[in-house]
């Protein structure tokens, strides 16, 4: 009997509905949908970081960058969950690929003897750094960019590189990349 009675009640507990006697269902969301919005701002995001991490080494030295690049690495990165799929722009040989903290770290601000070809990417004097996106593909908590990103340094110097993200959105919000490609254009 009391199964008979779930069955005739379940359709309207699934749609939401409180039945007179019966508490409405408690909703639990285990993944919101990254919007585009989201992910331009995190794209902002980083080159606001890389800027930052730029001005922290004019003004305060490469422990000051070092430590603001260790903040930036840990917001904006998914490490903590595991490997990174990061390949920096001027990387090469063995250490083409950055799954660790420790070789994005090392990419960004140099200083690390187990990366002896890293002279530090954001220590460069960047002026200013914006994202040209050619593709946005969300899929719920999860989107790919691509496109390019264009870095002036402090002489008017344009760099302009092929960028590739993939980005999560984590259940309190926070949009962590999970993939980072980046490359010079191809000059044939």
């Amino acid at each position: 009997m009391l199964r008979s009675r779930l069955l005739q009640i379940a359709p309207a507990l699934a749609l939401g509905l409180s039945l007179q006697g019966y508490a409405a269902p408690t909703v639990q969301v285990l993944n919101s949908n990254l919007t585009q919005a989201e992910v331009v701002a995190a794209q902002k995001g980083w080159c606001d970081a890389l800027l930052k991490i730029s001005a922290a080494y004019a003004s305060g030295g490469f422990s000051k960058a070092k430590a603001t690049a260790e903040a930036v690495i840990d917001q904006a990165y998914a490490y903590q969950y595991g490997p990174v799929a990061f390949k920096p722009t001027l990387a090469s040989g063995s250490q083409t690929f950055r799954p660790t903290r420790a070789g994005a770290l090392a990419y960004f601000v140099g200083g690390n003897p187990a990366f002896p070809s890293d002279k530090g990417f954001a220590l460069k004097p960047w002026r200013s750094c914006e994202v040209i996106n050619q593709v946005i593909q969300l899929n719920g908590g999860y989107a790919t960019t691509m496109g390019n990103v264009r870095f002036v340094d402090s002489s008017g110097k344009a760099t302009t590189v092929d960028k590739t993200w993939s980005f999560m959105k984590e259940l309190n919000g926070s949009i962590r990349i999970l993939l980072h490609h980046s490359s010079l254009p191809f000059e044939g």
